[in-house]
Protein backbone atom coordinates (compact mmCIF):
# COMPACT_ATOMS: atom_id res chain seq x y z
CA UNK A 1 0.00 0.00 0.00
CA UNK A 2 0.72 3.39 -0.98
CA UNK A 3 1.33 4.62 2.97
CA UNK A 4 3.67 7.63 2.43
CA UNK A 5 2.04 9.20 -0.65
CA UNK A 6 -1.46 8.75 1.34
CA UNK A 7 -0.05 10.24 4.14
CA UNK A 8 1.47 13.17 2.28
CA UNK A 9 -1.57 14.02 0.26
CA UNK A 10 -4.04 13.59 3.50
CA UNK A 11 -1.54 16.30 5.36
CA UNK A 12 -1.64 18.61 2.33
CA UNK A 13 -5.49 18.47 1.87
CA UNK A 14 -5.77 19.28 6.00
CA UNK A 15 -3.80 21.80 6.10
CA UNK A 16 -4.32 23.46 2.57
CA UNK A 17 -8.17 23.35 3.02
CA UNK A 18 -7.36 24.86 6.70
CA UNK A 19 -5.72 27.88 4.72
CA UNK A 20 -8.16 27.83 2.01
CA UNK A 21 -11.17 28.11 4.60
CA UNK A 22 -10.23 31.55 6.04
CA UNK A 23 -10.03 33.41 2.64
CA UNK A 24 -13.70 32.04 1.75
CA UNK A 25 -16.11 33.40 4.87
CA UNK A 26 -19.49 32.92 2.79
CA UNK A 27 -18.84 29.05 3.11
CA UNK A 28 -19.24 26.76 6.12
CA UNK A 29 -16.62 26.79 8.79
CA UNK A 30 -14.29 23.63 8.44
CA UNK A 31 -15.27 21.72 11.49
CA UNK A 32 -14.85 17.99 12.51
CA UNK A 33 -17.17 16.75 10.09
CA UNK A 34 -15.54 18.64 7.63
CA UNK A 35 -12.17 16.89 8.76
CA UNK A 36 -13.83 14.18 8.85
CA UNK A 37 -15.36 14.14 5.05
CA UNK A 38 -11.49 14.77 3.94
CA UNK A 39 -9.87 12.18 5.91
CA UNK A 40 -12.61 9.73 4.47
CA UNK A 41 -12.22 10.78 0.79
CA UNK A 42 -8.36 10.32 1.27
CA UNK A 43 -8.38 6.94 3.87
CA UNK A 44 -9.08 5.01 0.14
CA UNK A 45 -6.20 6.52 -1.68
CA UNK A 46 -4.22 3.01 0.33
CA UNK A 47 -6.02 1.43 -2.12
CA UNK A 48 -5.62 2.88 -5.66
CA UNK A 49 -3.12 0.31 -7.23
CA UNK A 50 -5.38 -2.86 -6.03
CA UNK A 51 -8.85 -1.86 -6.59
CA UNK A 52 -8.93 1.88 -8.73
CA UNK A 53 -12.11 1.46 -9.90
CA UNK A 54 -14.18 1.58 -6.72
CA UNK A 55 -11.84 4.43 -4.98
CA UNK A 56 -12.16 6.72 -8.02
CA UNK A 57 -16.04 7.01 -7.31
CA UNK A 58 -15.65 6.44 -3.61
CA UNK A 59 -13.31 9.88 -3.63
CA UNK A 60 -15.37 11.30 -6.31
CA UNK A 61 -18.68 10.87 -3.97
CA UNK A 62 -17.00 12.13 -0.75
CA UNK A 63 -16.02 15.13 -2.46
CA UNK A 64 -19.09 15.45 -3.80
CA UNK A 65 -20.96 15.16 -0.35
CA UNK A 66 -18.04 17.56 1.29
CA UNK A 67 -19.02 20.68 -1.62
CA UNK A 68 -22.86 19.52 -0.50
CA UNK A 69 -22.06 20.25 2.67
CA UNK A 70 -21.02 23.80 1.87
CA UNK A 71 -17.31 23.63 2.81
CA UNK A 72 -14.62 25.64 1.24
CA UNK A 73 -13.15 25.32 -2.15
CA UNK A 74 -9.43 24.41 -2.06
CA UNK A 75 -7.43 20.96 -2.28
CA UNK A 76 -10.06 18.81 -1.66
CA UNK A 77 -9.98 18.28 -5.47
CA UNK A 78 -6.13 16.86 -5.24
CA UNK A 79 -7.82 13.54 -3.73
CA UNK A 80 -10.05 13.58 -7.06
CA UNK A 81 -6.86 14.10 -9.20
CA UNK A 82 -4.83 11.11 -7.07
CA UNK A 83 -7.51 8.81 -7.77
CA UNK A 84 -8.42 9.53 -11.16
CA UNK A 85 -4.71 9.26 -12.11
CA UNK A 86 -4.39 5.60 -10.64
CA UNK A 87 -7.46 4.60 -12.31
CA UNK A 88 -5.86 5.64 -15.85
CA UNK A 89 -3.09 4.21 -15.41
CA UNK A 90 -3.99 1.11 -14.41
CA UNK A 91 -6.18 0.90 -17.38
CA UNK A 92 -9.03 2.04 -16.23
CA UNK A 93 -9.53 4.85 -18.25
CA UNK A 94 -13.60 5.06 -18.79
CA UNK A 95 -14.57 4.80 -14.81
CA UNK A 96 -12.17 7.78 -14.43
CA UNK A 97 -13.62 10.26 -17.09
CA UNK A 98 -17.12 8.37 -15.44
CA UNK A 99 -16.50 9.87 -11.91
CA UNK A 100 -14.90 12.92 -13.48
CA UNK A 101 -17.85 13.76 -15.19
CA UNK A 102 -20.29 12.88 -12.52
CA UNK A 103 -18.46 14.73 -10.01
CA UNK A 104 -18.87 17.85 -12.65
CA UNK A 105 -22.32 17.32 -13.21
CA UNK A 106 -22.87 16.70 -9.31
CA UNK A 107 -21.13 20.15 -8.62
CA UNK A 108 -23.64 21.68 -11.83
CA UNK A 109 -26.57 20.56 -9.51
CA UNK A 110 -25.43 21.56 -6.45
CA UNK A 111 -24.14 25.24 -7.31
CA UNK A 112 -26.95 26.00 -9.94
CA UNK A 113 -30.25 24.31 -8.61
CA UNK A 114 -29.97 22.85 -4.65
CA UNK A 115 -28.09 25.69 -3.14
CA UNK A 116 -31.35 26.86 -1.96
CA UNK A 117 -31.61 23.69 0.25
CA UNK A 118 -28.03 23.30 1.31
CA UNK A 119 -25.92 25.11 3.29
CA UNK A 120 -24.55 27.70 4.43
CA UNK A 121 -27.71 29.60 5.02
CA UNK A 122 -28.54 32.76 2.55
CA UNK A 123 -26.27 31.40 0.00
CA UNK A 124 -26.99 32.29 -4.24
CA UNK A 125 -26.50 30.50 -7.64
CA UNK A 126 -22.54 30.20 -8.66
CA UNK A 127 -21.13 32.39 -11.36
CA UNK A 128 -21.32 30.01 -14.56
CA UNK A 129 -17.96 31.67 -15.17
CA UNK A 130 -16.44 29.60 -12.42
CA UNK A 131 -17.50 26.76 -14.30
CA UNK A 132 -15.03 27.13 -17.01
CA UNK A 133 -12.03 26.75 -14.52
CA UNK A 134 -13.43 23.26 -13.07
CA UNK A 135 -13.85 21.95 -16.04
CA UNK A 136 -10.06 22.97 -17.10
CA UNK A 137 -8.67 21.66 -14.36
CA UNK A 138 -10.88 18.25 -14.89
CA UNK A 139 -9.49 18.05 -18.03
CA UNK A 140 -6.02 18.55 -17.16
CA UNK A 141 -6.36 15.51 -14.71
CA UNK A 142 -7.08 13.25 -17.47
CA UNK A 143 -4.77 14.50 -19.98
CA UNK A 144 -1.65 13.77 -17.62
CA UNK A 145 -3.36 10.81 -16.64
CA UNK A 146 -3.27 9.36 -20.65
CA UNK A 147 0.11 10.83 -20.99
CA UNK A 148 1.68 8.85 -17.96
CA UNK A 149 -0.17 5.54 -19.05
CA UNK A 150 0.87 6.14 -22.72
CA UNK A 151 4.68 6.57 -20.90
CA UNK A 152 4.33 3.75 -19.09
CA UNK A 153 2.98 0.90 -21.75
CA UNK A 154 6.03 2.57 -23.94
CA UNK A 155 8.66 1.76 -21.55
CA UNK A 156 6.92 -1.43 -20.38
CA UNK A 157 7.21 -2.51 -24.35
CA UNK A 158 10.48 -1.18 -24.58
CA UNK A 159 11.45 -3.43 -21.75
CA UNK A 160 9.32 -6.59 -23.34
CA UNK A 161 11.60 -5.83 -26.49
CA UNK A 162 14.49 -5.65 -24.08
CA UNK A 163 13.96 -8.62 -22.51
CA UNK A 164 12.99 -10.84 -25.94
CA UNK A 165 16.28 -9.57 -27.43
CA UNK A 166 18.14 -11.02 -24.24
CA UNK A 167 16.38 -14.26 -24.68
CA UNK A 168 16.84 -14.49 -28.34
CA UNK A 169 20.42 -13.91 -27.96
CA UNK A 170 20.87 -16.10 -24.91
CA UNK A 171 18.78 -18.67 -27.25
CA UNK A 172 21.54 -18.24 -30.26
CA UNK A 173 24.50 -18.72 -27.94
CA UNK A 174 23.03 -21.59 -26.60
CA UNK A 175 22.67 -22.53 -30.17
CA UNK A 176 25.67 -22.19 -31.05
CA UNK A 177 27.38 -23.67 -28.06
CA UNK A 178 25.19 -26.99 -28.52
CA UNK A 179 26.52 -26.66 -32.07
CA UNK A 180 29.92 -26.51 -31.44
CA UNK A 181 29.61 -29.53 -28.80
CA UNK A 182 27.79 -31.74 -30.89
CA UNK A 183 30.60 -30.99 -33.82
CA UNK A 184 33.57 -31.90 -31.32
CA UNK A 185 32.00 -34.94 -29.71
CA UNK A 186 30.72 -36.40 -33.06
CA UNK A 187 34.12 -36.23 -34.69
CA UNK A 188 36.53 -37.14 -31.68
CA UNK A 189 33.79 -40.28 -30.36
CA UNK A 190 33.28 -41.27 -34.12
CA UNK A 191 37.43 -41.52 -34.35
CA UNK A 192 37.18 -43.34 -30.94
CA UNK A 193 34.92 -45.74 -31.79
CA UNK A 194 36.77 -47.04 -35.08
CA UNK A 195 39.77 -46.95 -32.90
CA UNK A 196 38.34 -48.81 -30.26
CA UNK A 197 37.28 -51.30 -32.64
CA UNK A 198 40.19 -52.17 -34.42
CA UNK A 199 41.99 -52.47 -30.91
CA UNK A 200 39.44 -54.63 -29.67
CA UNK A 201 39.87 -57.14 -33.05
CA UNK A 202 43.38 -57.12 -33.35
CA UNK A 203 44.55 -57.15 -29.41
CA UNK A 204 45.32 -61.21 -29.96
CA UNK A 205 46.37 -61.15 -33.10
CA UNK A 206 48.38 -58.03 -33.49
CA UNK A 207 49.34 -56.32 -30.19
CA UNK A 208 51.28 -53.44 -32.06
CA UNK A 209 48.34 -52.45 -34.15
CA UNK A 210 46.17 -52.49 -30.97
CA UNK A 211 48.60 -50.50 -29.36
CA UNK A 212 48.50 -47.69 -32.34
CA UNK A 213 44.82 -48.15 -31.97
CA UNK A 214 45.05 -47.13 -28.32
CA UNK A 215 47.42 -44.32 -29.00
CA UNK A 216 44.80 -42.47 -31.42
CA UNK A 217 41.91 -42.75 -28.89
CA UNK A 218 44.31 -41.11 -26.19
CA UNK A 219 45.06 -38.38 -28.62
CA UNK A 220 41.32 -37.86 -29.84
CA UNK A 221 39.94 -37.50 -26.05
CA UNK A 222 42.75 -35.38 -25.23
CA UNK A 223 42.06 -32.85 -28.11
CA UNK A 224 38.02 -33.59 -27.64
CA UNK A 225 38.41 -32.60 -23.96
CA UNK A 226 40.51 -29.11 -24.71
CA UNK A 227 38.13 -28.53 -27.08
CA UNK A 228 35.01 -29.03 -24.87
CA UNK A 229 36.73 -27.16 -22.23
CA UNK A 230 37.26 -23.96 -23.70
CA UNK A 231 34.06 -24.07 -24.98
CA UNK A 232 32.45 -24.49 -21.55
CA UNK A 233 35.11 -21.84 -20.53
CA UNK A 234 32.61 -19.20 -22.02
CA UNK A 235 29.72 -20.88 -20.19
CA UNK A 236 31.23 -19.76 -16.90
CA UNK A 237 32.97 -16.35 -18.03
CA UNK A 238 30.54 -14.82 -20.48
CA UNK A 239 31.64 -11.70 -22.43
CA UNK A 240 35.15 -12.52 -21.65
CA UNK A 241 37.52 -13.12 -25.00
CA UNK A 242 38.71 -17.19 -25.65
CA UNK A 243 41.65 -18.17 -24.41
CA UNK A 244 42.46 -20.25 -27.48
CA UNK A 245 41.93 -19.16 -31.14
CA UNK A 246 38.94 -20.71 -32.90
CA UNK A 247 39.95 -23.42 -35.58
CA UNK A 248 40.56 -22.15 -39.48
CA UNK A 249 41.43 -24.09 -42.32
CA UNK A 250 44.92 -24.28 -41.00
CA UNK A 251 44.60 -27.06 -38.73
CA UNK A 252 43.20 -28.64 -42.17
CA UNK A 253 46.41 -31.22 -41.68
CA UNK A 254 45.33 -32.42 -38.07
CA UNK A 255 42.13 -33.53 -39.63
CA UNK A 256 43.69 -35.27 -42.18
CA UNK A 257 46.14 -37.18 -39.54
CA UNK A 258 42.74 -37.59 -37.36
CA UNK A 259 40.98 -39.23 -40.48
CA UNK A 260 44.38 -41.31 -41.45
CA UNK A 261 44.86 -42.71 -37.77
CA UNK A 262 40.85 -43.91 -38.36
CA UNK A 263 41.60 -45.54 -41.62
CA UNK A 264 40.60 -43.04 -44.30
CA UNK A 265 43.08 -41.48 -47.09
CA UNK A 266 41.69 -38.11 -47.07
CA UNK A 267 43.38 -35.92 -50.20
CA UNK A 268 43.19 -32.21 -50.22
CA UNK A 269 43.46 -29.37 -53.07
CA UNK A 270 42.94 -26.22 -53.08
CA UNK A 271 41.97 -24.00 -56.09
CA UNK A 272 42.26 -19.98 -56.33
CA UNK A 273 44.51 -17.91 -54.28
CA UNK A 274 44.64 -19.34 -50.82
CA UNK A 275 43.83 -16.38 -48.33
CA UNK A 276 43.34 -15.35 -44.74
CA UNK A 277 39.35 -15.52 -44.26
CA UNK A 278 37.64 -13.85 -41.70
CA UNK A 279 37.54 -15.95 -38.30
CA UNK A 280 33.73 -16.91 -38.73
CA UNK A 281 34.12 -18.23 -42.09
CA UNK A 282 37.42 -20.14 -41.06
CA UNK A 283 35.58 -21.57 -37.89
CA UNK A 284 32.11 -22.51 -40.04
CA UNK A 285 34.57 -24.05 -43.19
CA UNK A 286 36.41 -25.94 -40.75
CA UNK A 287 34.00 -28.06 -38.91
CA UNK A 288 31.96 -28.79 -42.40
CA UNK A 289 34.91 -30.28 -42.91
CA UNK A 290 35.19 -31.97 -40.03
CA UNK A 291 31.51 -33.07 -39.92
CA UNK A 292 31.69 -34.10 -43.59
CA UNK A 293 34.74 -36.35 -42.77
CA UNK A 294 33.15 -37.83 -39.43
CA UNK A 295 30.00 -38.91 -42.02
CA UNK A 296 33.14 -40.46 -44.08
CA UNK A 297 34.28 -42.16 -41.12
CA UNK A 298 30.69 -43.81 -40.10
CA UNK A 299 28.66 -44.33 -43.20
CA UNK A 300 30.88 -44.38 -46.19
CA UNK A 301 32.59 -47.95 -46.82
CA UNK A 302 34.81 -46.57 -48.80
CA UNK A 303 38.44 -45.38 -47.14
CA UNK A 304 39.22 -42.84 -49.25
CA UNK A 305 37.95 -38.53 -49.59
CA UNK A 306 38.65 -35.76 -51.59
CA UNK A 307 38.47 -32.49 -49.84
CA UNK A 308 38.27 -29.43 -52.32
CA UNK A 309 38.56 -25.67 -51.06
CA UNK A 310 38.23 -23.07 -53.95
CA UNK A 311 39.05 -19.52 -52.90
CA UNK A 312 36.82 -17.26 -55.48
CA UNK A 313 37.16 -13.59 -54.95
CA UNK A 314 33.89 -13.35 -52.83
CA UNK A 315 33.19 -17.11 -52.12
CA UNK A 316 34.57 -20.33 -50.58
CA UNK A 317 33.84 -22.96 -52.22
CA UNK A 318 33.85 -26.43 -50.16
CA UNK A 319 33.55 -29.53 -51.18
CA UNK A 320 34.11 -32.71 -49.75
CA UNK A 321 33.62 -36.47 -51.76
CA UNK A 322 33.73 -39.49 -50.84
CA UNK A 323 33.38 -42.93 -53.27
CA UNK A 324 30.66 -44.52 -50.83
CA UNK A 325 28.97 -46.69 -50.85
CA UNK A 326 27.04 -46.18 -47.90
CA UNK A 327 27.74 -49.30 -44.87
CA UNK A 328 23.81 -48.64 -43.23
CA UNK A 329 25.79 -48.32 -39.97
CA UNK A 330 25.12 -45.00 -37.83
CA UNK A 331 28.01 -45.62 -35.35
CA UNK A 332 25.93 -43.93 -32.90
CA UNK A 333 25.24 -40.86 -34.58
CA UNK A 334 22.11 -38.92 -33.52
CA UNK A 335 21.50 -37.48 -37.45
CA UNK A 336 21.90 -33.98 -36.82
CA UNK A 337 25.12 -33.22 -38.42
CA UNK A 338 23.88 -32.97 -41.78
CA UNK A 339 21.46 -29.91 -40.06
CA UNK A 340 24.55 -27.84 -37.91
CA UNK A 341 26.57 -27.34 -41.15
CA UNK A 342 23.16 -26.02 -42.81
CA UNK A 343 22.94 -23.69 -39.80
CA UNK A 344 26.38 -22.52 -39.67
CA UNK A 345 25.87 -22.24 -43.82
CA UNK A 346 22.76 -19.91 -43.46
CA UNK A 347 24.17 -17.89 -40.31
CA UNK A 348 26.81 -16.71 -42.81
CA UNK A 349 24.44 -15.80 -45.54
CA UNK A 350 25.77 -19.17 -47.38
CA UNK A 351 24.30 -22.38 -48.99
CA UNK A 352 25.05 -26.23 -48.55
CA UNK A 353 24.38 -28.96 -50.62
CA UNK A 354 24.26 -32.65 -49.33
CA UNK A 355 23.31 -35.78 -51.12
CA UNK A 356 24.68 -39.10 -53.38
CA UNK A 357 26.96 -38.69 -56.76
CA UNK A 358 25.50 -40.09 -59.55
CA UNK A 359 28.14 -43.27 -59.21
CA UNK A 360 27.43 -43.91 -55.76
CA UNK A 361 29.61 -41.68 -53.51
CA UNK A 362 28.30 -39.24 -51.29
CA UNK A 363 29.07 -35.56 -51.81
CA UNK A 364 28.63 -32.16 -49.47
CA UNK A 365 28.88 -28.80 -51.50
CA UNK A 366 29.26 -25.36 -49.29
CA UNK A 367 29.72 -22.13 -50.47
CA UNK A 368 30.74 -19.62 -47.95
CA UNK A 369 30.53 -15.62 -48.93
CA UNK A 370 33.50 -14.22 -48.14
CA UNK A 371 34.28 -9.87 -48.36
CA UNK A 372 36.38 -9.41 -51.26
CA UNK A 373 39.54 -8.32 -50.61
CA UNK A 374 40.19 -4.42 -50.29
CA UNK A 375 44.07 -3.32 -52.16
CA UNK A 376 45.88 -1.79 -49.04
CA UNK A 377 45.68 1.73 -49.33
CA UNK A 378 49.05 3.62 -50.02
CA UNK A 379 50.03 6.85 -47.83
CA UNK A 380 49.88 9.68 -50.10
CA UNK A 381 53.10 10.92 -50.96
CA UNK A 382 53.47 14.44 -50.18
CA UNK A 383 53.67 16.78 -53.34
CA UNK A 384 57.43 18.23 -53.94
CA UNK A 385 57.58 21.36 -55.59
CA UNK A 386 60.15 21.66 -58.33
CA UNK A 387 63.36 23.40 -56.93
CA UNK A 388 63.52 27.13 -58.19
CA UNK A 389 66.95 28.59 -59.22
CA UNK A 390 68.54 31.04 -56.91
CA UNK A 391 67.82 35.13 -57.46
CA UNK A 392 70.47 36.32 -58.30
CA UNK A 393 70.80 39.64 -56.66
CA UNK A 394 70.27 42.46 -59.56
CA UNK A 395 73.89 43.83 -60.62
CA UNK A 396 73.61 47.68 -60.70
CA UNK A 397 73.72 49.36 -64.15
CA UNK A 398 76.96 51.09 -65.13
CA UNK A 399 76.29 53.67 -67.30
CA UNK A 400 78.83 54.91 -70.00
CA UNK A 401 79.57 58.27 -68.52
CA UNK A 402 79.94 56.88 -64.56
CA UNK A 403 84.02 56.29 -63.50
CA UNK A 404 84.95 52.76 -62.55
CA UNK A 405 84.25 51.23 -59.51
CA UNK A 406 87.51 50.62 -57.66
CA UNK A 407 87.41 47.01 -55.44
CA UNK A 408 88.43 47.68 -51.75
CA UNK A 409 89.38 43.79 -51.46
CA UNK A 410 92.99 43.24 -51.65
CA UNK A 411 93.21 40.89 -54.48
CA UNK A 412 93.16 36.91 -53.86
CA UNK A 413 96.45 35.15 -53.45
CA UNK A 414 97.18 32.74 -55.67
CA UNK A 415 98.37 29.75 -53.53
CA UNK A 416 102.08 28.25 -54.04
CA UNK A 417 102.30 25.86 -56.10
CA UNK A 418 103.91 22.45 -55.36
CA UNK A 419 107.48 21.59 -56.61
Amino acid sequence: MPWRSTLLVTVFVLVGTGFAARNQPDRTALDALGRALLLLGAAPLLLRHRYPVPVVFGVAAVTLGYLAAGYAYGPVFVLVAVACFAAVVHGHRRAAWWAIGLLWAGHLVLAHWLYRYLPPAGDGAAPWGQEIPVAAFAMAVLAASELVRVRREQWAKERAERAAAERRRADEERLRIARELHDVLAHSLSVINVQAGVGLALLDSDPGQARTALTTIKAASKEALGEVRQVLDTLRAPGDAPRAPAPGLDRLPELVEQAAAAGLTVRTQSEGRRRRLPPGTELAAFRIVQEALTNVVRHSGSRTALVVLGYGPAVLDLRIDDEGPATGDDAGGSGNGLAGMRERAAALGGTIEAGTRTDGGFRVHAVLPVRPEEPPVRPEEPRVRPEEPPVRPEEPRVRPDDPPVRSEEPPATRPEESP
